[in-house]
């Protein structure tokens, strides 16, 4: 099962990012009054790192227990681990280096160096999914408990971005990545936009989350959005494929709003 996208526009990117970040902490601030912890997945590029700095500027971040916060990435550049190119190293200057954030909940996935191929560390990235799912399902002693774990933990939320070729994470139009159904974490190579060397979460995976969250910005985003939304594949348009179990949004601003279907758009005021 998986929620229809609802699409929120906003005026501005800069509005965009504020009205982002005012939700995940809200987001989160809530899900830990249900679990106690809340999971997070982040993305990068300007929009998703650009939402890491407006939250690192409002004073509301401090409504969060941030030592109970899992913090997991949606894909990274399998570059070297001090490299600027890595999701996780922009994250970390634009907001997790100031956070109280407890280190053995903050999941980085694996660098060249670490590993010797991109296929290694998505396996490695792959098999500590599967461990935080274990320990998630021996620590649930609700009513609803599966017999079994899963192989992927709860993700409360998951950020992703929409390149203006439509991809998301690093599943790009066309290729092998995008139209994988079994790995819930994939090697890609090759990539059309460098670094050539990635790993990446796949759609299962995304599928998994319970709400998904896609933040863009830009007019050059415009396209790729408006294919999204008019139902194109997702084999073609990656962004098409990316729902969540309850809840699917678009959060974007006006100009990446440019070609979306009017129906389906609900204006955020300016203030927001």
């Amino acid at each position: 099962m998986s929620a229809d996208p609802r699409v929120s526009v906003h005026p501005d990117s800069s509005v965009l990012l504020a009205a982002i970040a005012a939700r995940l902490i809200t987001k989160l601030v809530d899900t830990q009054d249900r679990y106690g912890e809340a999971t997070v997945v982040l993305t990068g590029g300007s929009t998703g790192i650009g939402t890491l700095e407006a939250l690192a500027a409002s004073s509301a971040r401090r409504a969060v227990n941030w030592a109970k916060v899992n913090v997991w990435w949606g894909d990274e550049r399998f570059v070297e681990a001090d490299s600027d190119e890595r999701n996780s190293r922009q994250a970390a200057r634009a907001l997790l280096d100031d956070l109280p954030l407890d280190p053995e909940r903050v999941h980085v996935p694996g660098a060249a160096g670490e590993f010797a191929t991109a296929d290694d560390a998505a396996a490695d990235y792959a098999r500590r999914l599967a461990e935080a799912a274990a320990r998630e399902h021996a620590a649930d002693y609700s009513d609803h408990r599966p017999d079994e774990p899963g192989a992927l933990p709860r993700f409360d939320v998951l950020l992703l971005g929409v390149g203006p070729d439509a991809h998301i994470a690093s599943l790009f139009p066309e290729m092998a990545a995008v139209r994988e159904t079994e790995k819930l974490v994939v090697g890609v190579e090759n990539s059309p936009k460098p670094p050539p060397s990635r790993i990446s979460l796949t759609l299962p995976a995304i599928r998994s989350a319970e709400e998904v969250w896609m933040v863009v910005a830009g007019e050059d985003k415009a396209g790729a959005v408006g294919l999204a939304l008019a139902g194109a594949g997702p084999v073609q348009v990656p962004a098409a494929g990316a729902r969540g179990r309850s809840r699917t949004l678009w959060l974007i601003d006006a100009a990446a709003a440019a070609k979306v279907p009017v129906e389906l758009v609900r204006k955020e005021p300016a203030s927001a």
